[in-house]
């Protein structure tokens, strides 16, 4: 009894110190474990994100690279006559934008001259309308004197003669300042009828020799170069022949 007792002691005991060195050993094995486990499960986003964008960076870099090449080598695969085409075609865009600027400045120029001659006209028109007007105004003071003149020779009792010659005066002074103003007056008397020159306010029974002839003036008509200011009315002589006929 006793002998089975130490034994089992014994066997005890050596499988107590088998397991011993085993233990000593583990705790290492066990911790790599454990840091390995550790080192799986710890995730930086951030080093995940910085590698992501350099990524893409790089990708453009090259994609930029590789256009740059791929226009340098069109460019160096291009004839000569191709290049020397688009350079005399850049010359002459750029001449045609330097002939462009050119004209705008010229129609510039031109427009603003042009403006300034017609005020120039304008302005001298007006004035050498004034000078006609103060001219004819200056004209008529002495057709108003001599009028004024008649009037103070008829208060004092002056004679018929002297109060005639006196109107007959004003109306020639009046005649002269017409004339010098450019007013011509229509000859009417003794001339054939004319509808654009005479008004013709009535007939006279006349001769055949001066059927459609003027006989009579009622109103002085007057022109200023082609232009008719008014008609002269007259009286018409129409022969006996003539009035049968017109019936």
């Amino acid at each position: 009894m006793n002998m089975v007792s130490f034994r089992q002691r014994s066997s005890k005991s050596f499988m107590k110190d088998k397991r011993a060195p085993d233990e000593e050993v583990n705790p290492a094995s066990k911790t790599a474990s454990a840091d390995a486990t550790d080192g799986i499960r710890v995730t930086d986003r951030r080093r995940i994100n910085i590698d992501i964008e350099s990524g893409m960076d790089s990708s453009e870099e090259e994609k930029s690279l590789n256009e740059k090449r791929v226009g340098e080598e069109a460019s160096a695969a291009k004839p000569a006559y191709v290049e020397q085409l688009e350079e005399r075609a850049r010359a002459a865009e750029s001449k045609l934008v330097e002939v462009q600027a050119r004209f705008e400045q010229l129609r510039a120029q031109l427009q603003r001259e042009t403006d300034e001659t017609r005020q120039r006209l304008n302005r001298a028109a007006d004035e050498r309308a004034r000078k006609e007007k103060v001219d004819f105004i200056g004209a008529l003071l002495p057709v108003a004197d001599n009028l004024q003149r008649a009037i103070a020779a008829a208060e004092k009792g002056g004679s018929f003669d002297v109060l005639l010659e006196g109107v007959r005066g004003t109306a020639n002074g009046f005649e002269q300042a017409l004339v010098a103003a450019g007013v011509e007056p229509v000859t009417s008397v003794g001339a054939k009828f004319d509808p654009e020159l005479h008004e013709a306010v009535d007939t006279l029974e006349v001769s055949d020799e001066q059927d459609n002839v003027v006989i009579a003036e009622y109103g002085r008509g007057y022109k200023i170069g082609d232009k008719m200011l008014r008609p002269a009315r007259v009286q018409v002589g129409r022969s006996r022949g003539a009035a049968k006929a017109a019936e």
